[in-house]
């Protein structure tokens, strides 16, 4: 199965939920225990437990879940090193393996490539805006993608 960001994946979620496990919970914790500290519901906190599994910033099986050394790593670099972290990470998950392939392209364009590839996350009602969402929040932030008139670039090997 390919990793692919979660549509309901924020860069925000992720940094509290890291910070959450490392600095109240020393590293390791149960899902519900998690999930009661943060005050959300366990429907809102999985996507970025999956995202943040998929990146590589946690483990998680069998309800509990532990920050990673690449997850303390995040937590610890500033705001440069963070960027340039998720940039690195970013090349083997969709929908950013397509981007590379792709270079430059609109939308729809990726939309289209991500279903010949058999990625099937955005491909629902929802799925354009949730795909450039994802573009914009972890692609632009990450300084991955630059947003063109028409449409986005790779700016990263």
């Amino acid at each position: 199965m390919t990793d692919v960001i979660d549509p309901n994946a924020r860069i925000a979620d992720l940094v509290g939920l890291l910070y959450v496990l490392n600095n109240i919970f020393e590293g390791k914790t149960d899902l519900f225990e998690l999930e009661k500290e943060m005050e959300v519901d366990l429907d809102d906190l999985m996507p970025i437990v999956y995202t943040a599994s998929n990146l590589g910033f946690v483990n998680s099986e069998s309800g509990d879940i532990s920050i990673t050394n690449l997850g303390i790593n995040y937590i610890k670099s500033g705001i440069v090193q963070r960027k340039k972290i998720i940039r690195d990470i970013l090349k083997n998950i969709e929908p950013f393996k397509t981007a590379i392939e792709l270079r430059t392209f609109e939308l729809d364009e990726i939309m289209e490539k991500l279903m010949e590839n058999g990625i099937q996350t955005f491909n629902n009602p929802g799925g354009n805006h949730d795909l450039e969402v994802i573009l914009i929040e972890w692609g632009i932030y990450s300084k991955f993608l630059n947003k063109t008139d028409d449409g986005f670039g790779v700016t990263f090997n």
